[in-house]
Order: structure tokens, then sequence, then C-alpha cells
């Protein structure tokens, strides 16, 4: 493994959806668990992610944070994996999906899961409206094409695709068939089975 490219994780964490795009890529790449509480919190980690938080991504003397900028960072550092788009429409639709749901659809659904939404009168006021708008409109996303940013998948689809998943995962967002569909057409890629089975495997025993 090269020591240029370093993922700072949690299998319990976002860092699973850096790890899927790392193996995406094909590029050799070290792991370094970081445990939640003192050991995140500890000054060493902060000086990579202020935030205190997972994943963070070394790469050489660059640091990328934040889940959805490690997935393009690494598709443009690395485009020999073929995860960019490949037309002007593609590149539009791909930064278009990747911030919604980075923004909007995080931003409705942790609010929905911790009853915390704003009243509807106040609807306007906020970035992403409704959390119903916000849903409707990544369903009609989905439900466009095969892939996220067209017919071929990209890095966006990494992120989108997960973020889907752990959403009827976890019931934050409605089974609708679209859904369904897309994160089962996403999470059948080989790099996210490896992904998968190299995070499970790190998880805590018992």
């Amino acid at each position: 493994m090269t020591e240029d490219l370093v993922l700072y994780t949690n299998p319990m964490s976002r860092g699973r959806i850096a790890r899927w795009m790392l193996e995406e890529t094909e590029i050799p790449y070290q792991v370094e668990f970081i445990g939640f509480g003192e050991r995140m919190k500890s000054a060493d980690y902060l000086a990579l992610n202020p935030m205190g938080k997972v994943p963070a991504l070394r790469h050489g003397r660059a640091l990328v944070t934040e889940t959805a900028a490690i997935c393009a960072y690494l598709a443009e550092t690395f485009p020999e994996a073929g995860l960019l788009p490949r037309t002007d429409v593609e590149r539009a639709s791909y930064y278009r999906w990747l911030f919604f749901v980075a923004g909007p659809l995080e931003s409705a659904v942790t609010n929905r899961a911790f009853q915390c939404e704003p009243p509807a009168d106040k609807a306007r006021s906020v970035g992403y409206g409704t959390y119903d708008d916000v849903v409707s409109t990544l369903e009609k996303a989905v439900s466009a094409h095969d892939y996220i940013a067209g017919e071929h998948f990209t890095a966006a689809d990494v992120y989108v695709g997960a973020q889907v998943a752990w959403g009827l995962r976890f019931k934050t967002l409605e089974e609708r068939p679209a859904f369904v569909a897309y994160a089962a057409r996403v999470a059948n890629r080989p790099a996210a089975r490896r992904a998968a089975e190299l995070d499970d495997a790190a998880l805590p025993k018992g």
C-alpha cells in the first residue's frame, strides 16, 4: 500500500462512502481507523479535520474532508478510473445532484429524523423547502436515467447511491420503487461490495 493516499475513517460512519470511492478508483491506499470520542477530538486529528469527524483524506500534502468533496476530488485526480461525466450535460447533472444530496437532502432528512422540521408556513425561508419537495425531486432525478448524471456510472453515484441506500435502510427515505431500483443498481458494483466487506470486517466484534 502506498503511503501517499490515506483514508481516516470509522467503519460506522460516512467514511464507508469514501472507502467505496477509493475502491472504485483501484488506486492503492492506506486506512487509519479513528475511534469516536477522545481519539476523534484529539489535537492530532483536529489538525487534519477541525470538525473532529470522519472521513478525511490525505493525498500527499493535500487534505480533503466532506464525503462528497472526497468523491469529486478522487474522480478528478484519477481520471483514468472513468468516474467523471463525459459531456457538458452530464457534468451539469453530476454537480447538480452531488450538491443537492450533500445539501438539501441531508438537511431535510436530518431535520425529519430529529423531528425538528420548520413549520410549513416557514418553508419559503428554508433552503430545501420541505422534506416532501426534496424527496420528490430526488425521485425524479434517479428515475431519469440508469445513473444520476446519465447513462454511465460516475463518482456522484457513489455518494448519491450510498445516501439513498442508507435512507432506505434506516427509513429516513420513503421506500419508493425508483429509490429501491437505483440503490440496487449501484450497490451491485464489485467495488461497492469490496468496500462493504472491508468495513464490515473492521466493525467492533460482539
